[in-house]
């Protein structure tokens, strides 16, 4: 291969680190080419319909079946649990969590914030923030009970998997399919981020309905990689993590030693800043369904178990409307974050505490909506004239499911007890005398 990544979301991918590794014809021969080992990895039932079917067949040196037994590994920050606390229905947000002080790698570094629903019941999502300062050493992940979608809001991560390498930075994602194996590097030393663990159906591109078949996310703009694999021996470690608890089992090589492969359920980055917003030309919002860049659907049609849904930089033109996102309440519930910049219905000069690494929490029928400066802001705004949001990137993991915030995320000192302060300064404007 001359390139570095695929392109096409659940496109039939193939790459081949070996000439002629790829098996032609069939797809597990009685002597796969090279001496390798065929493995076939299904992310969805074998009889899923054909579009949303997810399988990978694998030709690597040593089977995935080939490690010690597991035994539990603790490590108390990073799990499953949320209900260990009554989720109160106030507004909730979040300061950045500062880069850790001691040598923390990617799975170590991982520090659960909230979610709903189980890997059991293979429906809901887990929310999670990592802070780490240490490359994975020795020591390999994967998750058997979901996918995970890495949001990286500061330093770059090098994520090396069975597929191959996944380069990516703030304002790039990366989508691991469930049962991936991989460990995480950092070319800048440190990282902070966001993580959305999904239990439910594996994430796709929204349905575009009457917007046609342009815009949103473009599927050529997801890039897979190509081949690449390790032929290491060593004493190594293998975290699993399976049906909510964290398990280790030692490895004497390394998994990551796929030399070709071919199939859909495979690893992804995306550039956010490649999202082909759209909005109003004439008067008011549009939903910010519009704003989708993946969505896990759920049983039930037209509502999701998640969207990964973003507000990058865009022209706001409509005349006559009160431009930021309006005041609302919603039966899906909203956990934000902020990659870069400012979020337009928050303004941090005038004290605001949404902050690039920050997150906030919206839960059903939760009122929210711009704070007071912002509302001041948005009614003295000239709407006769284009206004250009730049330098900025939100994002928001959106449930059907209430989001159940975990007891140490309550009791965070970066939980912001005085989060509801900021609407306080929205007065009375009521004049019955006054049309």
């Amino acid at each position: 291969m001359t390139t570095h990544y695929q392109t096409g979301f659940g496109n039939e991918h193939a790459s081949e680190a070996l000439q002629g590794a790829l098996p032609i014809g069939q797809n597990s021969p009685q002597k796969v080419p090279y001496g390798l080992y065929a493995e076939q990895l299904s992310g969805t039932a074998f009889t899923a319909p054909r579009h949303a079917n997810r399988r990978s067949w694998l030709y690597r040196i040593r089977p995935a079946a080939l490690h010690g037994e597991f035994a539990p590994f603790e490590q108390t920050a990073f799990h499953n649990r949320f209900d260990e606390t009554p989720t109160p229905p106030d507004q909730m947000r979040w300061s950045p969590f500062a880069l850790p002080d001691v040598p923390t790698d990617f799975v170590d570094g991982l520090f659960t914030m909230a979610g709903n629903g189980a890997a059991a019941s293979q429906t809901g999502i887990g929310i999670h923030l990592y802070a780490c300062n240490r490359s994975m050493q020795d020591r390999f992940f994967y998750d058997a009970d979901g996918e995970l979608l890495v949001v990286p809001q500061q330093g770059r991560l090098r994520i090396a998997t069975e597929f191959g390498v996944l380069e990516v930075e703030p304002q790039q994602v990366a989508l691991i399919p469930r049962g991936v194996r991989f460990k995480v590097e950092l070319p800048d030393g440190s990282a902070r981020g966001y993580v959305c663990e999904n239990f439910g159906a594996p994430l796709r591109l929204p349905e575009l309905g009457p917007i046609g078949s342009n815009c949103l996310a473009n599927a050529r703009d997801f890039e897979a990689p190509v081949a690449a694999y390790e032929d290491v021996t060593g004493d190594f470690e293998l975290i699993a993590k399976f049906q909510g608890n964290l398990w280790r089992a030692p490895l004497a090589h390394s998994p990551l030693d796929i030399v070709a492969w071919h199939g859909t359920h495979v690893p992804y980055r995306y550039d956010l800043r490649r999202f082909n917003t759209i909005g109003s030309i004439s008067y008011d919002h549009p939903d910010p369904s519009i704003f989708t860049v993946l969505t896990s659907p759920s049983d039930t049609p037209g509502t999701a178990n998640m969207d990964f849904a973003i507000f990058p930089p865009r022209w706001l033109v409509a005349e006559h409307t009160f431009r930021p996102p309006w005041f609302h309440r919603n039966i899906a519930s909203e956990f934000m974050g902020l990659v870069h910049g400012e979020y337009d219905a928050k303004d941090a000069s005038a004290g605001g505490g949404f902050v690039p690494g920050g997150a906030s929490l919206h839960n059903c029928m939760s009122g929210h909506g711009p704070d007071a400066a912002s509302y001041a802001k948005a009614l003295a705004t000239d709407t006769s004239k284009p206004q250009h949001v730049v330098d900025t990137m939100a994002f928001m993991f959106e449930t059907r499911c209430v989001i159940h915030p975990t007891r140490q995320a309550l009791d965070a000192p970066q939980h912001q007890r005085d989060y509801q302060d900021c609407w306080q300064g929205l007065q009375k404007h009521f004049d019955p005398s006054q049309r």
